[in-house]
This record gives C-alpha cells, structure tokens and sequence, in this order.
C-alpha cells in the first residue's frame, strides 16, 4: 500500500529539451512487483487519477503481475517525480508531489476483511509522510494483518525525523518485520550506531524480525533464534539504484510468507536488490525468480564487518 509516481528519468543533467524516459514507480509498486516476481499472489492499494494516466497506471500495475482490484480512482493530480542517474548509478530526484491524489489515501480504503486475509501487508514511512489519512490508513493496516511489514524509508524532504520517529515507535511493536537502513535511518530513528543495536532497539519495541541494510556491504537479520549476516552480492551493472531497496523488500517479504527461513529469503532480496539496479527507473528491470535465484547462488554467509 501506498503512492504511486510516475517518474520521469535521465542520465544527463536537468534542462529544457533533455530527452528523458517516462515510467510508472514509487516505492509501493517497486515493492509488490518484486514480491510478485518473487512467486508471491499480490495485490496493490493505492489511488490513481480518473482519468487516461490513471487507467495507464493501472495497465502497467497488471504487466507487473500484481493485482488491480485494490485501485481506487479519483480526481486530482497524480504525483510526479523526476530522477537524473549519474554513470555510477547514484540520483538526485525533484518531486512534484504534494496534494496528490495518491496522498488521499485514508483508512477507508483499507478493507478489514483483504487486509486480514492477507500473508503479509507491507507499508512504508513515504505512506506515512504523504498527509494525516495515508498514515492511519497505514495504522489501520497494521492492526489487521496477520503479518505487519513496515519500511521506514526516512525522507528528510518530506517528514521532520521527531514525525518518521513516532510512526516507527508506533508500529514497531505490531511489526512481523522492519527494515531500517543504516547508517541513516538507524541513526536518525532509532539513536542507534550499530546495525545490532538497531535490530536490538526495535526488538525490544516488539518487532518479530528486523532486517537492518547496509547498503553494498550487506544485511544484519535479528530475530528469535537467528541472528546473521547476509553478504551483499556485486551487481552484473550499475545504471539506476532507484528500487533497489524496494526489490529487497518485496522479495524479502514474499519468500518469507511462502515458506523460506528468514536467511534464505533474506538472500533472495540481496540477489534481486543487486540485479535491480541493471536497469532504469524503479520497475525498469524486475528479475525473474528464476535470475535471482541463480544470482543469490553467489551468495555466501560471511561474518558482518566491525563497522556494520
């Protein structure tokens, strides 16, 4: 569940008359194609506009694989980002996003009797950022999923640290898994210097299983019984690293609920994660299973570096 952009992208700097290519992404639709990818039956709340974009949106959400029966349609103005990817893959975004129709998002929308039938719900803190009604949209979601996956996905530009701190606090303690990043997230939420002291932190708040990222160094995974390090794998290519944490998300999140222990699943969303960024834009390149499964055979279990 979430906000869905559409996203306009370059490789050369901004200005009149730079050819871009337009693509449809956000974190909510990278997240649930790659969880769709990953084998998972997915379905994708979200509104779009009542209008041709919207039902465009809409057809790309169903290539995807993912289900358009949560849709809703209403007037107003989608949002929209644009992303300039440098040759090593690293992006600067200008969004025009605030008021949109995506952020209308309440928790009406959240049906009880989906959300609670559901493997798992993922949110993430964009959803809780973009206005009042999406974060308790987001909420209500968590208090009726059999299994709460909850993003932080701190944005400075959209929410002050004191308001992405309280939404974590808050849905901490109803999370199946959370997936902070560090060092900024953990830093910035959650005081901690550490990936384990984050892990700790938030499994003391209740979270079942945390999954604290490292960007090219690798995964920290606490939970009962389990505490591991996943080694990141090299990407094949580098082109855009718009998605990457979302693909390791959704696959994360998809292997667990269809029955992969949470080191397996965990490296699944290594693989996919480092595959991602071979393509442009957010759902540029969405692997098979079949591509990150025999790209997660590199994968081997090593021990987390001192500084993680």
């Amino acid at each position: 569940m979430g906000e869905i952009l559409v996203e306009v992208a370059t490789d050369q700097p901004f200005g009149h008359g730079v050819p871009a290519q337009l693509g449809i992404s956000g974190d909510a639709l990278n997240v649930a194609a790659a969880a769709a990818s990953a084998g998972a039956t997915v379905g994708l709340l979200a509104v779009l506009t009542d209008d041709d974009l919207g039902q465009a949106i809409a057809a790309r959400i169903a290539e995807l694989g993912i289900s358009t029966d949560l849709l809703k349609f209403r007037k107003g103005q989608q949002g929209v980002y644009l992303v300039h990817s440098d040759p090593h893959g690293e992006r600067e975004f200008s969004y025009a996003r605030s008021g949109s129709v995506g952020s209308t998002l309440g928790p009406d929308d959240v049906e009880p009797h989906v959300f609670a039938a559901a493997g798992a719900v993922v949110a993430g803190g964009i959803a809780c950022a973009i206005s009042a009604t999406s974060r308790a949209a987001v909420v209500k979601a968590a208090s009726l999923a059999k299994r709460f996956v909850f993003d932080p996905n701190y944005r400075p530009r959209l929410t002050s640290v004191e308001d992405a701190t309280a939404a974590l606090t808050e849905l901490a303690p109803q999370a199946f898994l959370v997936t902070p990043s560090f060092p900024g997230e953990t830093d910035a939420l959650l005081g901690a210097g550490t990936a384990e002291e984050a892990a700790a932190k938030l499994r003391s708040l209740g979270t079942a299983n945390v999954a604290v990222t490292c960007g090219a160094k690798g995964v920290q995974l606490e939970a009962d019984g389990v505490s591991a390090w996943i080694p990141a794998i090299p990407a094949p290519a580098v082109v855009d690293q718009t998605g990457a944490g979302d693909a390791f998300v959704g696959t994360l999140t998809a292997r667990l609920v269809l029955g992969d222990d949470f080191p397996t699943a965990a490296r699944y969303g290594a693989a996919a994660s480092s595959l991602v960024v071979g393509g442009k834009g957010g759902t540029g390149l969405i692997p098979t299973f079949e591509q990150t499964r025999a790209h997660a055979a590199g994968s081997l279990e090593g021990t987390a570096p001192s500084n993680a």
